[in-house]
């Protein structure tokens, strides 16, 4: 698509397209993430309208078959790993900053960002794509992870160390599971063990 023949849309009108991309559970969850990274935002001073949008469109791929998703990589030349052939659904990410920017109309690289690495993160990762990274996660309708309680107030206590907590079950979950882990995942986690590490070293030290 021509960047020039897409033009972004009114909040409201982003609304009702997601929601008819999505089935009704999956817009629930989109809505409370869009709630929460608001939240988040306000909390930790990062731009409240970026997170809603973010919030919004974080999924605006996640309903489409595998068969879809490998579809739009192949024609828009959007690198596909061997673990995102096995699992398709992980590309939601990638597809999804894809259609932000290009049926969207979104121009802001943070924003598409946000949606990009929504799912495995990635190291050094914005405040905006910690932010809606962490409200996927604890959104007001998730109720299965453990700890669920502590997590959401820790995410407003410390975002970082929300993050790594979110990180840990994650891998945890998929080991206990024998299902496939994405090395983006292992890489993130690494990289933000070592930097909570390091911030908790400095703050006792001052």
């Amino acid at each position: 698509m021509s960047e020039g023949k897409v033009k972004k849309l009114s909040l409201k009108k982003l609304r009702k397209a997601i929601r008819k991309a999505q089935n009704a559970k999956r817009y629930e969850h989109t809505l409370g993430v869009e709630y929460t990274a608001a939240a988040l935002a306000m909390r930790y001073g990062a731009n409240v309208q970026d997170a809603v949008l973010a919030g919004l469109l974080h999924d605006c791929a996640k309903c489409m078959s595998d068969e879809k998703l490998l579809n739009i990589c192949e024609k828009q030349g959007i690198p596909v790993t061997e673990t995102e052939r096995q699992l398709p659904f992980l590309l939601h990410g990638k597809v999804g900053g894809f259609l932000a920017e290009n049926k969207y109309g979104i121009r802001n690289q943070d924003v598409i960002n946000a949606i990009l690495y929504h799912t495995m993160g990635r190291e050094d990762m914005s405040l905006l794509e910690k932010i809606v990274f962490v409200a996927d996660y604890i959104e007001p309708g998730r109720n299965r992870a453990p700890y669920l309680g502590e997590l959401r107030e820790l995410a407003f206590q410390d975002l970082d160390k929300a993050l790594l907590q979110i990180l840990e079950g994650t891998l945890s979950h998929l080991k206990s599971n024998g299902w496939t882990i994405d090395s983006r995942t292992v890489e993130t986690w690494n990289y933000y063990k070592a930097y909570v590490e390091q911030k908790t070293s400095e703050h006792k030290m001052v």
